[in-house]
């Protein structure tokens, strides 16, 4: 399945070193971090009038002043419509959008104010509130500087952006918005650099967990070398975060379903800009997923011959062809209706609870960590991957047998 391409270790490669500018940059956790704390510093530290801000975002792309200056004014209108909210890990809501943009703009080679304008406001139908007239009143000047064409243009993305339905599963919602063909593919580069940012959004770290960890060498060890005295973490276990391990996974979820979603729906391989963010997300979700286990066997699950077994179940599942498809519970193995079970709720207390079920059961983590693994590892070595049962209209998972 991984080797199906015929060239998987090159194709990691070119991933990995995807142009001047980008390449680690896109998924790498220290770049991240980072990133983060320069825009943070300038949030912090200097007026948004400074224009640094916008310099930070363009790096060295060239956009015309005049807009640069509407670039300013929507940057400004974000102060004051997020204030000073702040996100679930803590660090100020506005950094989401900014990064985001941030993102998208070094993917691109060249950058154009609809794209940079469509990520900054991609959550504003949904985080701001129309009922405050003074900022309505402002948000209606930044759209009046727009051309008219790419002021329709705008607001059909932001609506289509939007959660709409009360009740819409992730799956229906990305369905919904690649169903528009004429703004296809405008949306998905936007989509793409959201999820990018929200994927490395996960963890408040001082470096990546993963820095100096062979992940690959521990497993092939684990398997293969019966001297092997297994990874032992040099820091303390971390503090508790907001977000826990079985709430990344379900981000990764929502990962395989766009991706899957645009394999299917979105013809991406003339926008490079797309195509950068797409293996950018398959690549990062599966450093989360490596960092997930290593921290289980590091301080939760430390028998060797424990994860051994784990590793061997989850092995199997995923060459027997788990993973290439959306399956029942009645299919036998633990992972199986993993996705239906646990993460396909249109009911967010539902799927809480259900996630409190998997954070408490660590051995399931670990094995639903390898089988994403192997998914986003497939995504990235075969053009034509994605999860069979993950559909426009919603989850279908296939019976037994």
């Amino acid at each position: 399945m991984l080797w199906k391409s015929g060239n998987f270790c090159g194709r990691i490669g070119i991933v990995a070193n995807n142009r001047v500018g980008w390449g680690m940059e896109a998924y790498d956790l220290d770049a991240f971090l980072r990133l983060s704390a320069v825009l943070n510093y300038q949030l912090s530290a200097v007026s948004l009038g400074s224009g640094n801000i916008v310099a930070l975002l363009l790096e060295e792309k060239q956009l015309s002043q005049d807009d640069k200056n509407i670039l300013l004014a929507g940057l400004k209108y974000l102060g004051r419509a997020y204030g000073r909210k702040r996100r679930r890990l803590g660090p100020l809501a506005i950094l989401h959008p900014i990064r985001a943009t941030a993102l998208l703009a070094r993917a691109a080679e060249q950058v154009n104010l609809l794209d940079l304008l469509a990520e900054l406001l991609h959550d504003k139908l949904e985080d701001v509130s129309a009922d405050d007239r003074s900022l309505e009143e402002e948000f209606q000047a930044l759209l009046e500087r727009v051309n008219p064409t790419d002021r329709r243009c705008l607001m059909e993305r932001l609506e289509l952006l939007k959660r709409h339905e009360e009740g819409q599963t992730y799956c229906q919602y990305i369905g919904r918005m690649l169903g528009r063909e004429e703004q296809r593919p405008d949306v998905v580069r936007v989509k793409l650099a959201d999820r990018l940012d929200n994927t490395l959004d996960m963890r408040v770290d001082i470096h990546d967990p993963l820095k100096g960890v062979d992940f690959f060498s521990h497993i092939f060890q684990l398997l293969f070398v019966g001297a092997y005295a297994g990874y032992r973490p040099t820091l303390d276990h971390p503090p508790k975060s907001p977000i826990n391990g079985a709430q990344r996974l379900y981000e990764l979820f929502k990962n395989t379903v766009l991706l899957s979603l645009i394999r299917q729906k979105a013809d991406i391989s003339g926008d490079a800009a797309a195509a950068r963010l797409f293996e950018a997300i398959a690549v990062a979700s599966m450093k989360e997923a490596q960092r997930t286990v290593m921290h289980i066997f590091g301080y939760h699950i430390t028998d060797i011959s424990e994860q051994k077994r784990i590793l061997e179940d989850a092995m199997a599942y995923c060459l027997e062809g788990g993973v290439d498809i959306v399956s029942t519970p009645t299919r036998g193995h633990r992972l199986d209706g993993l996705f239906v079970g646990c993460f396909d709720h249109h009911d967010s207390t539902v799927r809480a609870k259900q996630l409190r079920l998997l954070y408490k059961d660590k051995s399931l983590m670990v094995e639903a960590s390898i089988a994403f693994i192997v998914i986003f590892l497939s995504i990235l070595g075969d053009e034509t991957y994605y999860v069979r049962g993950i559909t426009p209209e919603g989850i279908r998972p296939e019976p037994a047998g």
